[in-house]
C-alpha cells in the first residue's frame, strides 16, 4: 500500500512539474504571413509596428516567428507546442488552444463590443465600382437583420437595429475572396443566403486580406474580404464595408499555466526583447 502510495505521488509531482514548466523554456513564436489582415491589426494594436520619422512603418515581429499562412495553422502550431504563443480571430477560438487574457480582460464578445478588451478590428468587404445584381443582394442580405443575427453567433454586429432583409434574389455566380479570419462568418452567410435563393452559386477562395482587395481591384473576385482597415491604395479603388466587429485572441498551449499578458509583454515576445517563458513571469 505504502508503494502504491509513493507511485501516486511521484506521478503527481511529475505532472506538477510538468504543468509547472509549461511556462518556462524558449517561447515559440508563431505569426501570420505579410498580407495578412490579422497579422496587420494585431502588430498596429500591439505596438509591434512601428513608424520611422519618413512616416513609413516597418513590422518589428521577431525574425524567429514561425510563420503560418492561416488561422487554422496558427492553431496547429500552438495546439502541438506546450511553448508556443499565437493570436487568432477571437470567432476562431476553439478548444484545441486556450485564450490568454490582455491587460487583465479575457477575450469574448461581450468585452470586444463594450470596449474593454481592445485587441480587436473590423471586417470589411470590399467591391469595385457599382457590384453586379447577384452581388448587390447578397451584401443587402449580409446587412440585413437575417445577416447580422448570422454575424452575432460568434462576432459583434455592425448594426443591431437591421432591416429585414427584401432582395430580388436573382440567379447568378458571384466569387468572394480574401481574408481567411473572415472567411468563417462568411461561410455562414452565403449557407443563409443560399437557403433563400437557390438560384445562386456564390464561390469562396480563402487567402489573405491583400490578396482579397488585389482580387477585387483586378476583378478576379466580385467581394474581396479583409480583416483590416483598408490601405490608402485600396480605398482610392474600392468601397469598403463594414460587415462585423472581432477581437483578435492571444492563444498559448492547453497545457500552459499562462493566464494572463500585459500589452507590454506581448509586444516584447513578438520583438523577440522576451525569448523564455521563465522572463514573463
Amino acid at each position: 500500500m505504502k508503494k502504491l502510495f509513493a507511485m501516486m505521488l511521484a506521478l503527481t509531482l511529475c505532472a506538477s512539474s510538468a504543468s509547472a514548466l509549461a511556462a518556462s523554456g524558449a517561447i515559440t513564436v508563431v505569426s501570420r504571413e505579410d498580407g495578412s489582415g490579422t497579422r496587420g491589426a494585431f502588430v498596429e494594436l500591439m505596438g509591434i509596428e512601428v513608424e520611422a520619422e519618413d512616416g513609413s512603418k516597418a513590422d518589428m515581429t521577431t525574425e524567429e516567428a514561425v510563420i503560418a499562412n492561416s488561422t487554422d495553422v496558427v492553431m496547429q502550431n500552438v495546439a502541438s507546442d506546450p511553448n508556443a504563443i499565437g493570436y487568432i480571430s477571437l470567432g476562431s477560438l476553439n478548444e484545441t488552444v486556450k485564450a490568454v487574457s490582455v491587460d487583465g480582460v479575457a477575450p469574448s464578445v461581450e468585452t470586444v463590443a463594450d470596449g474593454s478588451y481592445k485587441v480587436a478590428r473590423p471586417f470589411y468587404i470590399a467591391t469595385k465600382g457599382e457590384p453586379g445584381e447577384l452581388a448587390a443582394d447578397f451584401i443587402s442580405f449580409i446587412l440585413s437583420a437575417e445577416g447580422q443575427a448570422v454575424v452575432g453567433e460568434s462576432y459583434i454586429k455592425v448594426d443591431d437595429a437591421a432591416p429585414a432583409f427584401d432582395g430580388a434574389l436573382p440567379e447568378g455566380k458571384i466569387v468572394v475572396a480574401g481574408s481567411s479570419s473572415v472567411t468563417p462568418v462568411m461561410e455562414k452567410l452565403v449557407e443563409a443566403y443560399l437557403a433563400l435563393n437557390d438560384k445562386a452559386t456564390i464561390e469562396i477562395q480563402m487567402s489573405d486580406s491583400t490578396a482579397g482587395m488585389t482580387g477585387a481591384i483586378d476583378g478576379t473576385c466580385d467581394i474581396g474580404m479583409a480583416s483590416r482597415e483598408l490601405k490608402e491604395s485600396e480605398a482610392a479603388e474600392l468601397t469598403g464595408t463594414v460587415i462585423a466587429m472581432d477581437g483578435i485572441a492571444v492563444v498559448v498551449n492547453n497545457e500552459s499555466d499562462v493566464q494572463n499578458l500585459t500589452s507590454e509583454q506581448v509586444r516584447a515576445i513578438y520583438t523577440g526583447e522576451i525569448e523564455d517563458w521563465a522572463d514573463v513571469q
